[in-house]
C-alpha cells in the first residue's frame, strides 16, 4: 500500500496492511514548513519522509484580516525587543472603540505566547464585532506544489474550526469560562454571530479546492471540568455537526481535535459525524483510556492518538516502545488507528535526546503495527 492508501484505508474504519504513523505537526512533504527548513531537524525528518505516512498541514491563502471578515479593519502594531524576545501589541480600531493584544515570540521557541487577550470585557467582544462583515476570498494557487510534493506519500489535511473556541479565544480562558457560565444568552449570541461569518467563510474555502482532510479544532475548550457537558451540548455539538456536513457536501473528510477530557462528552463528538478523532488522550492528561474510546467510537470514528510529546521528550527508550506497544494492543485490532503524538516539539535546535525517541516510536510503530 501507499501511505496514501493506509491513511485513507484507516479513516474509512478498516484494516491497512500495517498501522499508519502519523508524527503530526512534523510534516515531511511541505517544504515551506519550518521543520523542513530549520538545519537541527534535518536527519529526523528525513527518516520521517523515509518510515511514515505524511497527513499534511496545509491551507489556503485567504484575504481574511480579523473578526472572520476580509474588511480592511486598521491595525497599528508596536515592537519591543527583549533579551530574548520579540514583542508586538496591537491596536485595533472597530467602530465600537479600540481594542488591544500583545503576542511575544522566544527566540529558540516556534510559537507565539499570547500575553494580552483582544477583549477584556463583553463589551470588547461586542467592540470586536462590530467590525463588518466581508466574505472571505481564498486562493489555491499553491494547491499544485503542495499536492506535487506529497503525491502518493500521504493526504492533505486543511484546518476549521468550531465557533464556540473562537468566542472563548478573544478573551483569557478562566475569564472566557465564566463569561460563558455567567452572561450565557450573549455567549450564544457571540457564538452564533461567528457560525455564521465562519460558515460562509468554510463554504468559499471548500469551493476554491477541496483537500482530503480537515481537522476541526477547539471543543476541548468546552469539556469538564471547565465547564458542565451541557454547554459542549449547547455550544459545541450543533456546531460541530454543521460543519462536518458542510464539509462532507464537498466531499471531504473530518476528523475532531479535542485535548483533555471527552468521556463525558464523547457521545456528543460521536452524534456529529466526522470520520475521526485525536488526540484520545488517556489520564492523567484525558480521563478515558484509548481502549474505552475505541469500544466506545471506534466502529464509527478512526482514532488519532495518543503518544503524549512529554513522553517523547523525556521517556527512555525501553518506556517508549512499551508505550507504543500499548496504544496498539488498545485500539489495533479491527483497523480504524493511526498511531499519532498528541502534539510536536517547537523547541529550537531540536534535542537529541527526542531526535532519538522520535526514531524508537518509529520503528517500534512499524514493528508492533502489522496486520
Amino acid at each position: 500500500m501507499t501511505s496514501r492508501e493506509r491513511l485513507l484505508t484507516a479513516i474509512a474504519g478498516q484494516k491497512a496492511d500495517r498501522v499508519p504513523i502519523s508524527t503530526y505537526e512534523l510534516v515531511g512533504y511541505n517544504s515551506r514548513s519550518f521543520e523542513n527548513n530549520e538545519p537541527s531537524y534535518k536527519n529526523l525528518m528525513d527518516y520521517i519522509r523515509e518510515k511514515t505516512d505524511c497527513v499534511c498541514m496545509w491551507d489556503q491563502w485567504s484575504n481574511q484580516k480579523i473578526a472572520w471578515s476580509s474588511y480592511p479593519a486598521q491595525i497599528d502594531c508596536f515592537e519591543t525587543r527583549g533579551e530574548n524576545w520579540t514583542e508586538r501589541r496591537f491596536v485595533l480600531h472597530t467602530p465600537k472603540g479600540d481594542l488591544t493584544s500583545t503576542h511575544r515570540v522566544y527566540d529558540n521557541l516556534y510559537t507565539t505566547w499570547h500575553t494580552e487577550r483582544w477583549c477584556k470585557t463583553i463589551d470588547d467582544v461586542d467592540k470586536m464585532l462590530s467590525i463588518p462583515f466581508e466574505p472571505a476570498v481564498y486562493n489555491n494557487t499553491d494547491y499544485a506544489r503542495i499536492t506535487d510534493e506529497v503525491g502518493e506519500r500521504g493526504i492533505i489535511m486543511s484546518g476549521a474550526a468550531d465557533p464556540a473556541y473562537l468566542a472563548m479565544e478573544l478573551m483569557e480562558f478562566g475569564e472566557s469560562t465564566v463569561w460563558a457560565m455567567t452572561e450565557t444568552e450573549h455567549f450564544a449570541k457571540i457564538v452564533e454571530e461567528i457560525h455564521r461569518r465562519n460558515m460562509i467563510n468554510l463554504e468559499n474555502m471548500l469551493k476554491s479546492q477541496v483537500v482530503d482532510l480537515y481537522r476541526i479544532c477547539g471543543p476541548e475548550y468546552l469539556t469538564p471540568p471547565y465547564l458542565h457537558p451541557d454547554y459542549f451540548k449547547r455550544f459545541v455539538a450543533p456546531y460541530l455537526k454543521e460543519i462536518t456536513e458542510l464539509i462532507h457536501k464537498y466531499g471531504g473528510l473530518v476528523r475532531i481535535h479535542s485535548h483533555g477530557k471527552i468521556a463525558k462528552v464523547l457521545d456528543e463528538i460521536i452524534s456529529c459525524g466526522a470520520e475521526a478523532l485525536d488526540p484520545c488522550e488517556a489520564p492523567p492528561d484525558g480521563d478515558i483510556s484509548l481502549g474505552e474510546v475505541k469500544k466506545r467510537a471506534g466502529s464509527q470514528m478512526c482514532l488519532f492518538g495518543n503518544i503524549q510529546l512529554k513522553s517523547l521528550e523525556h521517556a527512555g527508550i525501553h518506556e517508549i516502545r512499551e508505550i507504543v506497544k500499548f496504544c496498539m494492543d488498545e485500539a489495533k485490532i479491527g483497523g480504524g488507528y493511526v498511531i499519532m503524538p498528541t502534539a510536536a516539539p517547537i523547541n529550537v535546535p531540536l534535542s537529541p535526546k527526542t531526535e532519538e525517541n522520535y526514531r524508537v516510536f518509529i520503528d517500534a510503530a512499524l514493528e508492533y503495527g502489522k496486520y
